[in-house]
């Protein structure tokens, strides 16, 4: 079997070393950022630079040394500030009762596993061991939960801090030319980045070294409880995603319809009441819910990876390096991401807007391709030559290169999936165009052209994903699969950084239209803006794709601790599972696009209310009313993000205690097979119709300019199409692919309980 050339001292300092230095790295970007200064200050004449003017000359030009901007980019960035803060502590509010209520429920339902005794008791895989009582698991599972719950949360919340305080600091050195506006959105995004994959590794790490001090031996119930890391993780996601989404839209679509299509006034006009509830929505929905949704997939493939592997040989015969393998590739991957991101903020200059995309791309490039030596030195240095891996019941011999084909096969298929993605909703291609051409003959076409390239856009990603699990299982089992989705997200630090920079630059070209800036400095924020809709769309891929190989890791493990051998699909218990199982994501869309519908309709109605009851409102004599706006999309939110929440959480509960585990794991593999194909086409779809629309705004093409200007008819069906795939693209697909994680973690964590009490309905009949 042959030992590991990294000793475990070693591997207890890398770790969380590298973490270290993420959250460094972070604060030093964050530094860099808050140089750009909020507040109006005279310029002395500085000296010349490498373009033979004076910085102060090229300032003056741009208007730089106009005080009121200034001052007005101050006021929009705090009321946008404060309407993020005040959303998301009230959205915490009523998540934090949900929290405490589920780790409760959590320690009931494994405590009496074993009638809450707390007598050791024999292993589950190893009947001639003894490990730690169900009550201690049941303890340590509930912790772990409230952990991964808190982590998430904060993880959220940072990201919405760091991305307030950036937008109008990207507006400010718009002024200077694209490429200083560029580099403060993406440090930004950076400064997300590195905080949540660094946290996330760490406080993993911490927990388990502090488990360890109670479990001692017993490896199996160690990994077990920490699973409650990645339930808690995503539970807070689903929140974030499905509240954050739901409020973001609704200003959206209610900003939109009556302020574009119905007054013709331009996008994130002043004169707009919903404009700062709209700029709000941006980042709790973005920011805040991306960066809960990453975290979560990151937390759950790590524990799908290390519940594997402690019932392998790593975890048999106590191989802490070879165990802590996941946290060792997260760990090299803070370490490539922040070389990667020096390629983008200090290698690179960005002059022109049209390298603007290209530079994003390279990020992707770069960081995967050095990611992959990454993986080959942490696989080769980390693991003994060969090993066993537990494989439904047996033990599979695997060799150390086989494991690492398996985590470079998702962090290539994460690529090819954001290269599709990109391709189908950058305006630059012709998938995109086409939507834009269809807008000459009206809205319904625009809708028809919309929805099928979201349906096509399905075919590579699920190819890509079908390859990496049959190559990644036939290497190394389940654990090969975990290791895949580790894989992908394993450049999770830049994946963010390029997802924040998006709604960053989508703030800086509001507060640059609110603040009454040129034309010029507009242009170069819708640049920006543009290129960060399509890398937005290529986060969701990542999600989306990620999603579905954690799911069907944490699918696995729960068939393997649920005691099923085999998943039959001929018998009744199974099929009936799937068939609900597949509807689940039809249901859960069905709820969120209505919650935004009815949200939306509210909006509108109170726009339309004040363009008609204010005086002076046209004209831009006398301030809408913001407040009643952001309060709509607060309350709607608030209570629309309950049923969906509501229906993904209690599902596993439900259909584990009555139907029992052959029914859940029907249920399992049917929401993930329809989830997916959803949430693709879902977010496709939407942002295609987004940059089809903006495409024509900026008219950059001959063919753009003969659909255009703004308020054209194509342009007006151009925004009908963008108004329905809002919904689709910032609510809707990107919570389904927590749906389908939540899902199987939770049946994961539960499985104890469904194996010894579940299908009551069965037993009685």
């Amino acid at each position: 079997m042959g030992t590991a050339i990294l000793s475990d001292l070693l591997t207890e300092i890398l770790i969380p070393v590298a973490a270290v230095v993420g959250i460094v790295f972070a604060l030093i970007q964050w530094m860099l950022v808050s140089k750009v200064k909020l507040s109006p200050e005279q310029h002395p004449p500085a000296s010349g630079n490498k373009n033979g003017y004076t910085d102060y000359l090229i300032e003056e030009e741009e208007g730089l040394n106009d005080h009121n901007i200034v001052v007005k980019c101050a006021d929009i960035q705090s009321a946008i500030s404060e309407g993020a803060t005040s959303f998301l502590f009230t959205e915490y509010q009523y998540v934090g009762v949900f929290m405490v209520a589920f780790a409760i429920l959590i320690f009931l339902f494994l405590g009496s596993v074993e009638g809450f005794s707390t007598k050791s008791q024999p292993c589950t895989y190893s009947k001639d061991k003894t490990c730690k009582p169900a009550l201690a698991n049941a303890i340590f599972s509930t912790v772990s939960f409230l952990l991964g719950a808190i982590t998430s949360v904060v993880s959220g919340f940072l990201g919405m801090k760091i991305a307030t305080y950036a937008n109008a600091r990207t507006t400010l050195e718009a002024r200077k030319g694209v490429g200083k506006a560029f580099i403060t959105a993406f440090r930004s995004g950076a400064v997300m980045g590195f905080l949540l994959a660094a946290n996330g590794l760490l406080v993993l790490f911490i927990a388990i070294n502090l488990f360890k001090l109670y479990y001692g031996e017993d490896w199996e119930g160690l990994f077990e409880a920490i699973t409650g890391y990645g339930l808690g993780g995503s539970s807070m996601a689903l929140f974030g995603r499905v509240g954050g989404g739901i409020y973001t839209k609704a200003a959206d679509v209610g900003a939109d319809l009556v302020g574009k299509v119905e007054r013709n006034i331009p996008e994130d006009d002043p004169r707009n009441p919903a404009v700062i509830a709209d700029n709000v929505g941006d980042n709790v929905g973005d920011i805040a819910g991306m960066g809960s949704d990453l975290f979560g997939s990151y937390a759950e493939s790590s524990c799908a990876a290390l519940v594997v592997a402690s019932i392998s040989s790593f975890g048999v015969n106590h191989e802490l390096t070879a165990m802590l393998y996941p946290l060792l590739i997260s760990s090299i991957g803070i370490i490539v991401c922040l070389i990667t991101t020096l390629f983008a903020t200090d290698f690179f200059e960005i002059k022109a807007v049209k390298e603007i995309e290209p530079a994003l791309k390279r990020q992707l490039i770069i960081s995967t391709a050095l990611m992959t030596v990454g993986i080959g030195i942490v696989s080769w240095i980390a693991l003994p030559s060969t090993f066993t891996i537990f494989n439904f019941g047996a033990q599979k011999t695997v060799k150390n290169w086989e494991l690492f084909f398996c985590v470079a096969i998702g962090l290539w298929a994460g690529l090819v999936i954001g290269f599709v993605t990109e391709y189908y909703t950058s305006n630059a291609y012709s998938p995109v165009q086409d939507v834009a051409d269809s807008c000459r003959t009206g809205a319904a076409t625009n809708v028809i052209f919309g929805l099928a390239l979201g349906y096509k856009s399905v075919i590579i990603p699920i190819f890509a994903i079908a390859v990496s699990i049959f190559v990644s299982f036939s290497f190394a089992a389940m654990y090969g699969i975990a290791v895949a989705a580790l894989g992908m997200l394993s450049t999770i630090a830049t994946g963010l950084a390029i997802d924040a920079y998006g709604p960053i630059s989508d703030n800086a070209g509001g507060i640059a239209e609110m603040a009454g800036m040129s034309h010029r400095i507009r242009e170069r924020t819708d640049a920006l803006d543009a290129a960060g809709n399509t890398t937005a769309a290529i986060g969701k891929g990542f999600a989306i794709g990620s999603a579905a190989l954690v799911s069907l890791a944490l699918f696995g493990a729960f068939v393997s601790r649920a005691d099923i051998s085999t998943v039959d699909v001929l018998t009744p218990k199974v099929f009936i599972g799937l068939l609900v199982g597949a509807m689940l994501p039809y249901w859960f869309s069905a709820m969120t696009m209505k919650s935004v519908g009815s949200a939306a309709l509210k909006m509108v109605e109170e726009v339309r209310r004040q363009f008609n009851t204010i005086p002076g409102l046209m004209e831009g004599s006398t301030k809408p009313d913001y407040a009643t706006c952001v309060k709509i999309s607060t309350d709607a939110s608030i209570k629309e993000m309950i049923p969906p929440g509501a229906l993904v959480m209690l599902t596993p509960l439900i259909v584990g205690t009555f139907f029992g585990v052959e029914t859940l794991s029907g249920v399992l593999a049917g929401s993930l097979v329809s989830g997916v194909q959803i949430a693709i086409s879902a977010s496709n779809t939407g942002g295609a119709w987004d940059n089809a629309k903006k495409y024509i705004e900026a008219g950059a093409s001959e063919h753009a300019r003969t659909l255009g200007p703004k308020g054209s008819d194509p342009h007006k069906a151009a925004v009908i199409g963008d108004t329905i795939g809002d919904p689709l693209k910032d609510t809707s697909g990107p919570s389904l692919n927590i749906l389908i994680k939540l899902m199987a973690v939770e049946s994961l964590v539960f499985a104890p309980f469904f194996a010894t009490h579940g299908g009551l309905l069965f037993k009685i009949f």
